[in-house]
């Protein structure tokens, strides 16, 4: 909203001292890194006063699981409150709109996916954490109806990132970049030119709807399957997010996406301003979640934290690219399929179920396999790191 006000003002403000002031709100990685501070600042700031409202409300983690490894471990993390994600949407939704340009599709399209799966995950945390207190009812959100509102949202907006994604002019589209399947060591333009390269394959409508489906959906999920450390969603969604921010400024500009031989989007640098206040919103949080946990983000923050990753990537046009990156993630949530999948195969072939890990997801496997919980989150934190860096390498291998 700013910088929409200051774009409608321009035209005055050149005539007075205040131009000078302001125009450096032109520049959008100007904008990015005051969205990654706005939002590092809102959560510190409003941290203490969330958490004691939440614990006011008793909305927080009860403590307990049906897995014997973990009791002791969840028993230690009984009374703390949960759904502190409030803290990283908010965060995110109020930097993003005051800093990024909100007239553009894009942009809006990604605050209505922050939104909806940031209220089915307050959903599901509030009718969990407060059924005993309600002493009846339902004991959150089942999973196909969890399931349900991710895969729609997902598909929606598959569907209008399509149609806004590409640039039209008369009603024609004349850049399809914006809809290209984008595989790794693959040119998108031919060298030293403008033009797209042949062989390019260009995704139809229900294929680009699908595959967003997918990729916001799961990895939504991945992320909240990851929520289960003290500071280990949060600190690897922030380093995840600091490489969108360096996907989405390059698909937004078309000299550095034909440099880089990769799709150009127009204005999906303005994502950049998105994934910034990502950022900061997770760096904030983790100032009030690193051990002890001072607070929980919950379904609130983990779903809409994986599902905006999920949606930058499709926008950037990035997939295999953020999946490289966000590989904790995907290992953690294999590593539940994997083993309610042997555990039910093996009950139904020799009657009793057995295990591939100790216990999953693939961290809790870690820590009763003797690492301590802040070895386990700063081990994964750098293979994050290691494999976000190996991701933005492959930018450069065209």
């Amino acid at each position: 909203m700013i910088y929409v006000l200051y774009d409608i003002l321009r035209s005055w403000l050149l005539d007075t001292w205040a131009y000078d002031l302001f125009k450096v709100l032109e520049e959008i990685q100007f904008r990015t890194l005051a969205a990654a501070g706005l939002s590092f600042g809102i959560v510190v700031f409003f941290g203490r006063r969330v958490i004691n409202k939440l614990i006011s409300l008793k909305i927080g983690d009860a403590g307990e699981t049906d897995a014997e490894l973990l009791r002791e471990h969840a028993a230690s993390k009984a009374n703390v409150p949960t759904m502190g994600g409030v803290l990283i949407c908010g965060a995110i939704f109020i930097s993003t709109f005051l800093l990024a340009d909100i007239r553009v599709n894009l942009v809006y399209l990604g605050l209505f996916v922050l939104v909806w799966l940031s209220v089915v995950g307050g959903a599901d945390d509030y009718l969990k954490l407060t059924a005993s207190r309600r002493g009846t009812g339902r004991q959150g959100l089942y999973s196909w109806e969890k399931l349900v509102f991710q895969l729609g949202i997902g598909l929606i907006a598959g569907f209008f990132v399509y149609r806004y994604g590409a640039q039209y002019e008369g009603g024609v589209e004349v850049d399809s970049l914006a809809h290209v399947l984008n595989l790794p060591f693959q040119r998108t333009y031919v060298p030293t030119t403008k033009f797209p390269s042949e062989g390019l394959v260009y995704l139809s409508l229900p294929v680009f709807a699908g595959l967003s489906m997918l990729m916001i959906a799961g990895m939504s999920n991945a992320v909240n399957i990851t929520d289960g450390m003290d500071g280990l969603a949060a600190g690897s969604s922030a380093i995840v997010s600091f490489a969108l921010v360096l996907l989405a400024l390059v698909a937004g500009q078309l000299g550095a996406a034909q440099y880089l031989y990769v799709p150009y989007v127009p204005f999906a640098d303005e994502l950049a301003v998105m994934g910034g206040a990502m950022l900061g919103a997770c760096l904030g949080f983790l100032w009030w979640n690193c051990k002890p946990a001072q607070v929980f983000m919950g379904d609130t923050g983990s779903l809409a934290l994986g599902g905006m990753i999920g949606y930058i990537a499709i926008v950037t046009r990035q997939e295999i690219v953020v999946l490289v990156m966000s590989g904790v993630f995907l290992l953690e949530i294999f590593s539940v399929v994997l083993q309610v999948g042997w555990f039910k195969y093996t009950r139904i072939k020799t009657g009793t179920g057995r295990r591939i890990f100790r216990i999953a997801p693939y961290h809790h496997h870690l820590h009763q396999g003797g690492w301590a919980e802040n070895q386990v989150v700063a081990r994964l934190w750098l293979v994050t790191i290691l494999l976000t860096v190996l991701a933005l390498a492959t930018l450069k291998l065209r």
